[in-house]
């Protein structure tokens, strides 16, 4: 059995969250998401540190970002699938 290296909370979010260190662009990602444990592979397009997000789908500037199955955000800049989500590219819609 493979360790995940993303976590997704629920089949409608579009970010997942890396749990591994040293994820390097191209990886072939294990990812599971939790609410049902079901699994799926997805390429990373970037290095992206543990605890930061990355994109499930080629995402919009101005689309909003889900995850936990809830709104956390707006994307400010577009995000191709398997890219590294942060602050350079999401932001809070508080403000």
């Amino acid at each position: 059995m493979s360790i995940p290296q993303l976590l997704v909370h629920d089949h409608v979010d579009n970010v997942g969250v890396v749990v591994v260190e040293g994820l390097k662009a191209g990886t072939k990602m294990l990812g599971v998401v939790t609410a049902d444990n079901s699994s799926f592979e997805l390429e990373a397009g970037a290095d992206v540190p543990i605890g930061h997000k990355v994109a499930l789908q080629d995402i919009k500037a101005g689309d909003t970002a889900i995850k936990y199955g809830q709104d956390i955000g707006r994307f400010v800049a577009p995000v191709a699938k398997g890219g590294h989500v942060h602050v350079h590219n999401l932001k809070t819609k508080r403000w």
